[in-house]
């Protein structure tokens, strides 16, 4: 072997030998750092297409991007505590994370139904712009902070159908003693119109409509609609959502569990929640369009949109119903005083961009 062979051989194998003492020096510094285990549940049922199948998607995410340090094991609401006892659960600590939708927590956090949609409110870019860039993740943090939780923007239905009914709606007196199943803020202004609103849980609202016990029935929009069966029972779908114009979902974090994290593992799951606000919407999108061109031909159903009377009666209604909710705590007149301006601030460059374009377009 002649000398230059001899040093290129031993080159590499000191090479080779550093290499590993470096790998073993990173594995064994891998090996000291803390790992955590969370625990997450949801208001979804199991495998629910895109808000469940999308929360799993996150906790794969999550341990991805920390290397395996955080995993997160998903519960589906009833699994581990009730559909709608996430808050609870994730506020007293016997779970560290949840996902579901901040205005189901109305009765506990006046405040917290402007982090979900108010009617006629803001779509999902919007609310995006007033979480990332506006005050509004900086006030949700503030509602929450009380509860020991920590907010997330993390998925948005975009604008919402309008429902199911069972009669044209031509004028807003058509709602008067109209049953409808409707929650939230939305409910509350159908009240005002004269209805009676009534609550009931997924696997109620098909046989209530079937049977009449309801008139009329909001739920998502096209994809989920059809795997609910509201076709089936109901003649007239109406849009456009205007009671949820872009509704928001929400990751929430106790917040002892969250300020244990360290910084790279709190920023993976801020970045992973950052990717599933956007992944849900973009799924939300394209299968709603597949969705609804599948309800098209079925000729019995009739797609209708609400007339401007109506929606014009209805925003009315809105106004008045937030001004009140707005007015029962100093927090929620603060977030709806901001989400009101920033909306306003909005609108001119709405007006004369996506408006036009779609005016022209459509």
């Amino acid at each position: 072997m002649d000398r230059r062979s001899l040093l290129k051989k031993g080159a590499v194998a000191a090479g080779a030998l550093l290499a590993a003492k470096a790998a073993g020096n990173e594995a064994k510094a891998y090996a000291g750092e803390k790992k955590f285990r969370w625990k997450m549940v949801t208001t979804w049922p199991p495998a629910f297409p895109i808000l469940q199948t999308g929360v799993e998607r996150f906790a794969k995410r999550v341990e991805e991007l920390s290397g395996g340090r955080l995993t997160i094991h998903v519960y589906a609401g009833g699994e581990l505590v009730p559909p709608l006892g996430v808050f609870e659960a994730v506020s007293s600590g016997s779970v560290e994370c949840g996902h579901s939708a901040a205005y189901y927590w109305a009765g506990k956090c006046n405040a917290a139904q402007w982090f979900t949609s108010i009617p006629f409110g803001l779509d999902a870019q919007g609310m995006n712009a007033w979480f990332y860039f506006g005050n509004g993740l900086k006030l949700w943090e503030e509602v929450y902070s009380k509860f020991n939780l920590v907010p997330r923007p993390a998925g948005n239905t975009g604008v919402q159908m309008g429902g199911w009914f069972n009669k044209k709606i031509e004028k807003l007196s058509d709602f008067k003693g109209l049953k409808m199943r409707i929650p939230g803020i939305g409910g509350k202004v159908i009240s005002k119109a004269g209805g009676a609103v009534t609550l009931l849980p997924a696997g109620e609202i098909y046989t209530s409509l079937e049977r009449g016990v309801i008139d009329a029935t909001e739920w998502i929009g096209p994809y989920h609609d059809i795997r609910m069966g509201f076709y089936k029972v109901a003649k007239y779908y109406y849009g456009p959502g205007w009671h949820e114009p872009g509704s928001t979902l929400e990751l929430i974090m106790n917040k002892k569990a969250y300020d244990a994290l360290p910084p790279e593992l709190k920023a993976a799951v801020d970045t992973a929640a950052a990717e599933l606000n956007v992944q849900m919407l973009s799924e939300f999108e394209t299968k709603n369009a597949m969705a609804l061109e599948e309800l098209k031909k079925d000729k019995k159903i009739k797609i209708l949109r609400f007339p401007d009377a109506v929606l014009d009666g209805l925003r009315k209604l809105s106004k008045e119903t937030i001004a009140e909710i707005a007015k029962k705590d100093p927090l929620s007149k603060k977030v709806n005083d901001d989400f009101q301006k920033f909306k306003k601030e909005l609108a001119p460059w709405n007006k004369i961009t996506e408006k036009a374009y779609y005016d022209f377009m459509l």
